[in-house]
């Protein structure tokens, strides 16, 4: 399998891109500072794993897929406080963050 059909690199990006979406839509609400903190690690999470696969040994693969597992963890934090504080965060974009956190879990735990 080459690195362009890797699994986690596909729902990585998905996910990034359906990030950048819902932060338009909390922009045009003016959650600027919600957004941005959810931008920035929901998008960290591809980079981060893109990064890795690039790594120069196992130790920085392994490195870089914990750094893509806590970007994950951080972006579920952010939906988790939206949704506390009354905000509509779609339940796709939840059920994929913690597909994407049990994924990591999997690749850090296995390699």
């Amino acid at each position: 399998m080459s690195l362009e059909n890797s699994p986690i690199r596909i729902k990585s990006f998905l996910f990034a891109c359906e990030v950048v979406k819902y932060c338009d839509i909390l922009k045009q609400n003016r959650d600027f500072e919600l957004a941005s903190q959810l931008l920035k690690s929901g998008t960290s999470i591809g980079a981060n794993s893109r990064e890795a696969q690039r790594g120069v040994s196992r130790k920085d693969f392994k490195n870089k897929f914990g750094i893509a597992l806590k970007e994950a963890d951080e972006t579920k934090y952010w939906l988790e406080i939206l949704e506390a504080t009354g905000r509509e965060v779609p339940k796709d974009l939840m059920n994929k963050c913690e597909e994407l956190i049990r994924i990591l879990v999997a690749i850090t735990k296995n390699s």
